[in-house]
């Protein structure tokens, strides 16, 4: 596996998902915050999302990151490019945790890994999957440039939202 780049944005490290970030994930997966992303869940399944984002690394070559806020280096949620099997392509996905909503920081580190996605990846397009009642993430989308294609219906996750970013020529 090649090592996982580091970005940075004007307030967020986007850096490698490690087992430093453990204890944030458990205060997330174990709230209602995670509704919309499979949780609320125990600590072991939190643990196996975590092994999962980084071995997504090794099977795809890119993935999520952990986002840290620069000011304080509090672990704030995980950003990236998305693609576990079963996904119907790649997507920019973001889950902000407990304390970090609000602050425009899923926006900010999702134009980031949009631009890695279309810079270093290649990628000419991607999407983002929202789950039909989770508005902030549709804003979020929508605050991307990302417009509303269609629905997905996911074997876990249930009916989504398709939301298709500008493209990389745009």
């Amino acid at each position: 596996m090649n090592a996982i780049p580091v970005l940075e944005t004007e307030r967020l490290i986007l850096r490698a998902p490690g087992p430093q970030d453990l204890p944030a994930l458990y205060a997330f997966y174990g709230s209602e915050r995670s509704r919309f992303v499979g949780g609320p869940c125990s600590r072991e399944q939190a643990w196996r999302s975590l092994a999962m984002e980084i071995g997504h690394w090794s099977l795809r070559g890119y993935g999520r990151w952990t986002v840290e806020e620069k000011a304080t280096g509090a672990v704030a949620g995980m950003v990236g490019v998305f693609n576990p099997e079963g996904w119907p392509e790649p997507e920019i996905g973001w889950d902000l945790y407990n304390g970090f909503e609000g602050r425009g920081y899923a926006t900010e580190a999702g134009r980031a890994a949009r631009a890695h996605a279309y810079g270093a990846l290649g990628l000419s397009t991607v999407i983002s999957l929202t789950r039909l009642a989770n508005t902030q993430s549709a804003a979020v989308a929508q605050r991307l440039g990302a417009t509303l294609e269609g629905t997905f219906q996911h074997e876990r996750h249930g009916m989504m939202n398709v939301w298709r970013h500008p493209s990389a020529r745009q």
